[in-house]
């Protein structure tokens, strides 16, 4: 039995054909659960984002697996063929290691996908689709994509704007949990910002949108982590002092944020700090309230430059933990094989035992005989010692005739390394 890791991402697939193959959790259940009734690909788990659908698999033939992506989703297997990567073994598990990491990811690093496996994983243990063996192979995924997380930088720098801004709420509070942020516009990047203060642990997020439709769509996807207060946009001045945070990217030909507005709201607040980011192009906030004290204005230049030196240093950490996903992947691998070897090992001893015992009952019966102890003892030693060599002998024999001469000099030289160690006198 084999372990595959067979699909598409981004870098292979264009977001239409990825659409095609995606799965959605309810539907993927089902799948899973018609798989598990006496199919012959039934120990897999599939994993689906936005980025990538990937089926991992313990199996004899990893052209079923594709045969059943195509099938499932009504696509030509000549169509999927050609954007369809294919590991198997070592490479499959370091495949694995790499997307639960976060290294295979579009944006390098990323933490949400090794959630999403974890997620994928616990799918397919309810369907019941996941033997020891595979969940192993997963768990084992997972301990990797700590390591490199707690061993290595390539997670901990902001290289997304909403991240960014995030961390730049961190640095200047110490305590989120008491933040009160307000987000002007509820387009995609204040979205993005949002979601991952609410995720940070922000005490309120404030949204003030011209649309209301569109400010209660992200209210909606976030209330369940955060208390959320909508303000009409008219009001957003009057309610500036409430935030510690605020970050606007409206799309205005306008500023939206004054001076005056600023310089009011500082004074409402008794001077408490705030910190103003501006993601807006025209900017939103007028620049002249950067020299108010206790107020820190960035804009999309400052958080770039602080994204793109964090980029290189997530690609630099990158290179770090590439290695230590090879090293733990062929530490799998070995272990595995060792799993393996220990059925090998486990019947070659008993095999060792039936002889013995065999040679030993030969040897009481000559004693019964009459023979003498010295004779029946070395008999019993010289027949015990053929018989137990006769395996390795044919073993050295027929590795002598292969064609390859480099696994007949490993495995002498492993024996001599054997043969050293029991001569050795035990402490």
């Amino acid at each position: 039995m084999s372990f595959f890791a067979l699909g598409v991402n981004h870098q292979t697939a264009s977001v239409e054909l990825r659409e095609q193959i995606a799965f959605n959790a309810e539907r993927l259940a089902a799948l899973l659960l018609e798989q598990n009734q006496g199919s012959s690909l039934n120990d897999m788990v599939v994993v689906s984002t936005c980025n990538r659908t990937e089926v991992y698999a313990m199996t004899e033939d990893a052209d079923s697996v594709l045969n059943w992506l195509a099938q499932v989703n009504n696509i030509d297997v000549k169509q999927l063929i050609h954007h369809v990567y294919r590991y198997e073994n070592a490479q499959a598990v370091t495949h694995l290691m790499r997307v639960a990491s976060g290294l295979d990811s579009l944006m390098l690093g990323e933490p949400q996908i090794l959630g999403q496996v974890k997620s994928a994983l616990a799918l397919s243990k309810d369907a019941e689709t996941v033997s020891p063996e595979l969940n192993s192979v997963f768990e084992y995924a997972f301990y990797a994509a700590k390591r490199v997380r707690s061993e290595t930088s390539v997670g901990s720098h902001a290289v997304s704007m909403g991240y960014a801004v995030a961390q730049l709420a961190l640095q200047v509070f110490s305590r989120p949990e008491k933040l009160t942020v307000m987000v002007v516009a509820a387009g995609e990047m204040n979205s993005l910002v949002a979601k991952h203060l609410a995720e940070m642990g922000v005490a309120k997020i404030m949204i003030c949108n011209r649309s209301r439709e569109r400010a209660d769509l992200l209210a909606h996807e976030i209330a369940h982590q955060v208390d959320v207060e909508i303000i009409p946009f008219a009001e957003l001045a009057q309610n500036l002092h409430r935030a510690d945070v605020v970050s606007s990217c409206t799309g205005s030909l306008h500023q939206v944020i004054g001076y005056a507005d600023v310089k009011v709201a500082l004074k409402k607040r008794r001077y408490q700090q705030m910190l103003l980011v501006d993601l807006a192009v025209p900017r939103d906030i007028d620049p002249k309230v950067e020299s108010l004290d206790n107020v820190y204005l960035y804009g999309v230049d400052d958080l770039q430059s602080v994204i793109d030196e964090n980029l290189a240093q997530r690609r630099q950490a990158a290179v770090e933990a590439e290695i230590m996903v090879n090293q733990l992947a062929t530490q799998l691998m070995t272990q595995q094989k060792v799993k393996e070897a220990s059925g090998t090992i486990q019947a070659y001893r008993q095999h060792s035992e039936e002889v013995s015992q065999k040679e030993l009952s030969h040897a009481l019966e000559s004693l019964q005989h009459g023979n003498s102890a010295e004779q029946v003892l070395q008999e019993f030693a010289h027949r015990l010692t053929q018989k137990l060599m006769h395996p390795t002998s044919i073993l050295l024999r027929e590795a002598a005739k292969a064609e390859n001469p480099d696994y007949f000099e490993w495995l002498q030289q492993h024996l001599q390394d054997v043969f050293e160690h029991e001569r050795k006198p035990r402490q």
